[in-house]
């Protein structure tokens, strides 16, 4: 649902929403080989396992009872494994190094031309190779070494970081430059994102995939959160163009750990033969075949079109709220909801070992949804504050279960196409939310708008859970 942003597209390179399915490192690998899968216990990424299920981590201890506030904190176990251990770790870094970039590229652009309409023109130009890219990246991903694939990728997005740097270095000054580098960027995350969040299920077995999920949300959540409030405060010391390059570097990490991990190679007999619009067409057919995938996607389009209403967050502060002060509640109402969705990662303990996945889905959406209309109907900021961060906690819950959803669901060698259509959704949704929602708000009002989305959301979704039982019934 809320998702961090590559640049200036509602897409994470880490994901979000990811999920939004895991990390940047933490689902970029299969369990670690050589030395280390003794300790992992797991089989190796490429040896023909279509998941880590059934290994060692079932040692009788790893599933016990957890009491105290041991039962409220997050879920670790996923960290048990060296490889989703040193990737996860490396993602803290470019979980807050992308969100540099995220400011950098719009600050950039609106400093060279002074115009609000070219920053969306650049996310435009971000959008369409995103959504080209990430299906045909679940194809890729389905036939060939994902590992492989990971690496030429995040290369291939830490170059662009380096052009960035460089035209900034130059004084370039030129818009055509900026979104031709980032539709690159965004070519190269399209393709990247189905590997990544595809490979979360050859790392961790099935019973930690929310868990997993959970922990790799987090970090990015945390990184919406820190990386723009650290950019602000960078930029006035070392400039905008060095905001770029620290990216860079982060991502210096990402392909290190990539290169640490054993080959990822598509599960023997299972593989597409090769990547074409055929095979991402197959895709949508097996989403229309397993009614559970499609429900998923339904479930994160009605908590995302119609109770996302961050269009209407620059009108709620400078009229609802102006007498807080525009400013202070313009950057309240948008930290609020991520914020929210960390202290739910944090807490994750007390809903990440729930059996019933589609169950959790649903009250998360409903509980999405009633927040959101709360968050309507508030006239007091504080009051709105945590409305809305209530509401980053049911996006929390909704993220880690869907992820799972999608990757239990799914067999392996359609994951990577399943994670493809998820990229799209999560690219797409937004910007048909801030079309409905900025519509609604000019037409009825910003708090009747947001009030009456939030609704929807509830009745929607309680329509979709009695119409369609397999969502409720997956566990």
């Amino acid at each position: 649902m809320y998702r961090a942003s590559r640049t200036v597209v509602d897409t994470s390179r880490s994901s979000t929403d990811g999920t939004d399915g895991g990390t940047d490192g933490g689902t970029d690998g299969g369990t670690d080989g050589g030395t280390d899968s003794g300790t992992d216990g797991g089989t190796d990424g490429g040896a023909g396992s279509g998941s880590a299920a059934g290994s060692a981590e079932h040692d009788g201890t790893a599933g016990a009872d957890r009491t105290g506030w041991r039962r409220w904190a997050m879920d670790t176990r996923p960290l048990r494994r060296p490889a989703y251990r040193r990737l996860w770790s490396s993602t803290i870094v470019t979980a807050v190094g992308s969100q540099l970039t995220a400011v950098a590229v719009p600050k950039q652009i609106y400093d060279i031309t002074g115009s609000s309409a070219w920053v969306g023109y650049a996310s435009l130009a971000g959008l369409v190779p995103l959504v080209v890219f990430a299906l045909w990246g679940g194809a890729v991903a389905d036939s060939m070494d994902r590992r492989k694939l990971l690496l030429i990728t995040n290369t291939g997005i830490a170059v662009t970081s380096v052009l960035f740097w460089i035209q900034a270095l130059v004084g370039l000054d030129s818009v055509l430059v900026l979104m031709v580098l980032l539709a690159l960027q965004q070519a190269f995350f399209g393709l990247n994102s189905p590997a990544r969040n595809a490979s979360i299920a050859r790392l961790v077995p099935e019973d930690e995939l929310p868990a997993a999920n959970a922990l790799g949300s987090t970090v990015m959540q945390t990184g919406l959160v820190a990386g723009p409030l650290l950019a602000g405060a960078l930029i006035p010391v070392i400039g905008l163009g060095e905001l770029y390059l620290i990216d860079a570097l982060a991502l210096c990490v990402t392909v290190w750990a990539v290169m640490r991990l054993p080959a990822l190679p598509p599960l023997t007999g299972s593989a597409a033969k090769r990547a074409g619009w055929r095979e991402v067409a197959a895709g949508f057919r097996y989403i229309a075949l397993h009614k559970v995938l499609l429900l998923s996607f339904l479930a994160d389009i009605i908590a995302m079109v119609l109770g996302m209403p961050r269009a209407l967050f620059p009108q709620l502060a400078a009229e609802t709220y102006a007498p807080y002060g525009e400013g202070l509640a313009l950057g309240l109402l948008f930290a609020a909801i991520p914020i929210g969705a960390v202290i739910g990662g944090l807490m994750s303990g007390t809903f990440s070992r729930a059996r019933r996945h589609g169950l959790m889905v649903i009250a998360a959406v409903m509980a999405w949804g009633a927040a959101i209309t709360g968050f309507g109907l508030s006239t007091s900021l504080w009051v709105a504050v945590a409305f809305l961060a209530a509401a980053g906690v049911a996006d929390m819950v909704s993220m880690v279960f869907r992820g799972a959803i999608l990757l239990s669901a799914a067999t392996d060698e359609m994951r990577g196409r399943m994670q493809g259509v998820f990229t799209v959704v999560v690219a797409g949704g937004p910007r048909l939310a801030d079309v409905l929602h900025g519509t609604a708000g000019s037409v009825l009002g910003a708090r009747a708008a947001v009030a009456g989305g939030g609704l929807l959301v509830v009745v929607a979704m309680a329509i979709l859970a009695v119409a369609a039982p397999a969502l409720r019934r997956y566990s």
